[in-house]
Parts: C-alpha cells; structure tokens; sequence
C-alpha cells in the first residue's frame, strides 16, 4: 500500500507524487457562485435595457425596420441589388445610438418576438403589395419607390433626433 502525499503548487493546486495537479475543491462552490451572480445580473440589466423603451421609441424602431426591410427587399427583387444596405445602415445607427441591433429589435420589440417570423411576414407583405401594383415593371414606373426611400429617409432623421 503507497500512500500519497499532496503538496500545495504555487498557485494553489494540489499536486500529488505522482505530477498530476487538482485544483483546490474549496474554491469551486464560490466559483460556481460568482459565475451564477453574474450571469444573472447580466440577464436582469439586459431585460431592464429591452423595458426600458417608451412605446412611441419601439413604434419607431418598428417602422424603421419595416422602411429598411422594404427598400431593401425591392432592391433586391426589382434592382438586383442584394446588398441590403438599408438595413446595414440602420443597424449601424442602432448599434451607436442605442446599444441595439436589428435582430434585437426584430426578437424584443416586434409582437412576433422571432425574427426569422418577422422577416418571413415582411417578405409576404411587401411581395402582396408587390403583386397589387402589377410586380417589378409596374412599380418601376410608379412613385413607390420614392416614397419607400422617403419613408426610410424619415425614420432614419428620427431615430438620429432621439436622446
């Protein structure tokens, strides 16, 4: 029978005869619990943040998604142009002004709550309205481009004006 001897390392670790190193079991359950706390403190600060919208700001950020969606779903399907870039711009504004992405605004702020639901609706209104107005040839001779990249335009120059 060859008894082990354990000898403390310099950062604190058991290691025993044999090389092989085990950290010290007293410090895991306060590990454990720091990690718990902080992660729990994370989820409440990021749910106070998606709380802390007033309506009109989330109606905003609903109709800047739907401008951007719109604008760039006809480019894409008329123009194409699959850049998005609409979308990209406003999820650059969002990012600096508000500390928010699309998709976040998509998953917290939309009734859907999923964006890929949100994404797949926007898809299905702008092909109906797409198809009343007599499809890509129709919409190109029409104002409705303009007015999307208005409505667009508008939405931008108030998000940019929120405090």
């Amino acid at each position: 029978m060859q008894i082990q001897t354990r000898r403390r390392s310099r950062n604190g670790h058991d290691r025993s005869d044999d090389g092989s190193v085990r950290p010290d079991d007293r410090r895991d359950p306060l590990r454990r619990w720091a990690a718990t706390a902080l992660l729990t403190v994370g989820l409440v600060i990021q749910s106070t943040a998606a709380l802390s919208l007033e309506e009109a700001t989330e109606q905003l950020l609903i109709e800047a998604v739907e401008a951007a969606y719109a604008v760039d779903l006809y480019h894409a399907r008329c123009r194409s142009d699959g850049s998005n870039r609409r979308t990209e711009n406003l999820n650059k504004l969002l990012a600096s002004r508000m500390r928010m992405t699309v998709l976040r605004v998509q998953d917290d702020v939309f009734p859907e709550r999923n964006y890929r639901k949100v994404q797949e609706r926007l898809r299905r209104d702008f092909l109906a309205m797409l198809a009343e107005n007599g499809g890509c040839a129709g919409v190109k001779d029409s104002e409705l481009p303009a007015e999307l990249r208005a409505r667009y335009d508008e939405k931008m120059r108030a998000i940019e004006a929120l405090p």
